[in-house]
């Protein structure tokens, strides 16, 4: 194999993923005959046939499922070479890219922990990603993103996640709601209030129906709504109150547009998670940047909990 380029390791993987010639040449921006001229090339370089054409179609042969093993295994090598090269390129100040992916509500707080990091790393670029957690997870296990922030995940998800902060949650109202300036309110006070959900299947809510259920609590729903944004503005307008991150209404708060309700034993923590894939070490700007949020993550997430 001293003739066998990287360029036609490529080439054959993915040729063989696809087991086309055409899809492989669209994937890789050639012409079909350009890619089965390479091919032919590797295969008598290697005195071996890879590939076996039946009628129209192509299966690897015996020796190509081996060559195919072997090409994953080198290509992987190649790649965590070029990240170990870029960590010494991050490191000088020379640049990188970082694709980060935020589930919603992390997203009020991503910007500050970005532009923190630019700072200490001015060359570095930056993609932020804002999807629901699962699409999130999807994109990371598929190497579409480099790292991600989100709640813990699930167990069955092939991640690696490392806890750096806390994500409050509280009951929230209009400021002048008469609970508002109360103090030390029991549950059962919540009973008859009109309570807006987030929509099924998000995070908040399941947690928030958790709470409800360990305490044998039932609640008035007036409405469901999808995302942050339109439950504050309903919350604001006084169609009831609702039970959210602190992370997503530090605007509000400040502003005296919204209230946090002295509720007994809250706020409700969940952990802020640095999600990364179990397989491959972290290094360049993704590294980089992982090591900056395990150190400076907990000051820079910090967030009022109280009116």
């Amino acid at each position: 194999m001293k003739n066998t380029t990287l360029r036609q390791l490529r080439l054959f993987e993915a040729v063989a993923s696809h087991l086309s010639y055409s899809r492989a040449a669209e994937h890789m921006g050639l012409t079909q005959p350009a890619v089965s001229m390479q091919l032919r090339q590797l295969e008598a370089d290697l005195g071996l046939q890879l590939l076996v054409k039946i009628g129209k179609r192509i299966r690897l042969s015996q020796a190509g499922e081996e060559m195919l093993s072997q090409t994953r295994r080198i290509l992987n090598q190649v790649h965590i070479a070029e990240e170990a090269v870029a960590a010494f390129r991050v490191t000088e100040g020379g640049g990188g890219l970082l694709h980060l992916g935020v589930v919603s509500t992390a997203h009020y707080f991503a910007p500050t922990l970005l532009m923190a990091f630019a700072r200490q790393w001015p060359g570095v670029k930056f993609k932020l990603t804002v999807e629901r957690r699962e699409k999130i997870l999807s994109l990371l296990q598929e190497h579409q993103i480099d790292v991600s922030i989100a709640g813990y995940p699930p167990s069955d998800a092939d991640v690696e996640a490392e806890t750096f902060a806390q994500n409050p949650h509280c009951i929230v109202a209009a400021a002048e709601h008469p609970l508002a300036k109360q103090r030390g309110i029991p549950w059962d006070a919540l009973r008859d209030e009109p309570f807006i959900f987030r929509e099924p299947g998000s995070t908040t809510r399941k947690f928030f129906e958790y709470l409800l259920q360990a305490r044998a609590l039932q609640v008035r729903v007036s409405m469901e709504l999808s995302g942050n944004e339109s439950i504050k503005q309903a919350v604001m307008a006084g169609m009831g109150i609702s039970f959210l991150s602190a992370h997503t209404f530090q605007i509000e708060l400040e502003a005296g547009r919204l209230a946090v309700l002295d509720l007994q034993d809250m706020p409700k923590m969940l952990d802020w998670c640095l999600l990364h894939r179990r397989e491959s070490t972290l290094s360049g700007a993704a590294g980089a940047f992982r090591s900056f949020v395990l150190a400076h993550g907990p000051d820079l997430v910090q967030c009022r909990v109280h009116s």
